[in-house]
């Protein structure tokens, strides 16, 4: 059990501090997508978005990350063991048993928190609104209240095919090779 404690530590304090290093990047990617040829380079991205709105802007949907991060690891893990249980109930390895039950975890965890992507992009891509309510959003919560009023219960899932396709390959290619290096070791050592 103690080591189940310390593995499920290890993996949420590995999840802050790789969502606090790569939230600076998903804004400025988020920015260029919407921005267009607005910015020249990821560079004067980042150079502008700190000029106009400070350090602020790099970490305003940080807890909303976590809070998303968290359910969907949580779900695409889960999910993968159950799907990979059921399609190959012998635990042989299996390299297509892994590439779908990957495929499909990521699908799952992708849709069901694609809510809360949503309310991380509203908060990563204010600066650039002209909406005065949108520009000052601070929180999850008002993020969701602003999607809510303007476009209903079907604003939380704008996105959701494209999310889950671009995370199905991920979730694929990730679990197909721990799979496989799991394997070969086992295979090596006996």
């Amino acid at each position: 059990m103690r080591a189940c404690t310390t593995i499920g530590a290890a993996g949420g304090v590995a999840t802050i501090v790789s969502d606090a290093l790569l939230n600076p990047f998903d804004v400025i990617k988020q920015r260029m997508q919407i921005g267009g040829a607005y910015y020249k380079n990821i560079f004067n991205c980042a150079s502008q978005v700190f000029r106009r709105e400070g350090i602020r802007a790099f970490y305003v949907s940080y807890p909303t990350t976590l809070t998303m991060s968290i359910p969907f690891h949580s779900l695409q893990f889960a999910m993968y063991e159950v799907f990979r249980k059921t399609l190959n109930p012998t635990d042989s390895y299996s390299p297509l048993t892994h590439v779908v039950s990957g495929g499909m975890a990521g699908a799952i965890a992708s849709a069901a928190t694609t809510p809360i992507d949503c309310a991380k992009t509203l908060l990563q891509t204010r600066g650039m609104s002209a909406d005065p309510e949108i520009r000052c959003a601070s929180s999850m919560f008002t993020a969701f209240r602003i999607i809510y009023v303007r476009q209903g219960l079907s604003g939380f899932f704008r996105g959701v095919a494209p999310r889950m396709i671009a995370s199905m390959p991920a979730t694929a290619i990730s679990w197909t090779t721990y799979e496989y290096f799991k394997w070969y070791i086992s295979r090596s050592q006996n």
